[in-house]
């Protein structure tokens, strides 16, 4: 169960995050089930639902449906045993998108280290080592698959998570795969279960940058989360 005294040897935006968080006496369970809807961009903005099982940093599995006019694109993309993939099918028959390989499970990881503040509790596991910037920042060094990944968070005065970014693997520009800055912005927030976390969010490439507009594709709202 949480005890806001387990947080006092982090940095101080890591403990107002956590505090804010979790709800004192609070199971610090380390899976979580959402339900979500929002808009990702496919050459426009389309509309889409999904399910994601999220459990840092052993894995994630994101299913989902998005409307191309009025034809489903449906498929998953996941991580779990050191792999990545992606799988995606129009009308669910016809391929449109699938990737597997050293590339896809890099970004994959990069992911899914992005996601962990969805489950709190994994802050206060083995799998996260924390690093003070300032008042408003702190760097989480997050462990997937052998790897370290460094997320950076941002955090209001009142322990509202502001937003995340790392730099993760992946191949936006066509331009062959490498290590772009990507994030997420969160602006509002919903309590589940004792913990609260961002519920809506709009995430892309080039965070924080000038190509931001650009490299932005996933809006978000989550409807439902329950954790195990």
């Amino acid at each position: 169960m949480f005890d806001p005294a387990m947080v006092v040897h982090l940095p101080p935006p890591v403990r107002r995050w956590l505090v804010h968080a979790i709800a004192p006496g609070t199971a610090l369970l380390r899976s979580v089930e959402l339900a979500m809807h929002g808009g990702i961009r496919l050459g426009a903005w389309r509309r889409f639902e999904a399910a994601q099982i999220l459990t840092p940093p052993q894995g994630f599995l994101w299913a989902a449906t998005a409307h191309i006019t009025a034809l489903p694109v449906s498929g998953f993309d996941r991580y779990g045993n050191g792999t990545g993939e992606m799988r995606w099918r129009l009308l669910g028959a016809f391929p449109v998108m699938s990737g597997v390989g050293a590339d896809v499970t890099r970004s994959a990881a990069g992911r899914l280290a992005g996601e962990f503040v969805f489950v709190p509790a994994t802050a206060l596991g083995p799998a996260v080592v924390w690093e003070p910037l300032d008042d408003r920042r702190a760097v989480a060094r997050v462990s997937i698959g052998g790897r370290e990944v460094r997320v950076t968070l941002e955090v209001s005065a009142s322990g509202a998570l502001e937003s995340v970014t790392l730099y993760r693997w992946g191949d936006p520009d066509r331009r062959g795969y490498r290590e772009h800055t990507f994030g997420a912005g969160f602006q509002d927030e919903a309590v589940f279960g004792g913990f609260t976390i961002p519920c809506t969010a709009s995430a892309g490439w080039w965070y924080g940058t000038e190509r931001q507009s650009e490299g932005e594709f996933f809006r978000f709202t989550v409807d439902r989360a329950v954790y195990r």
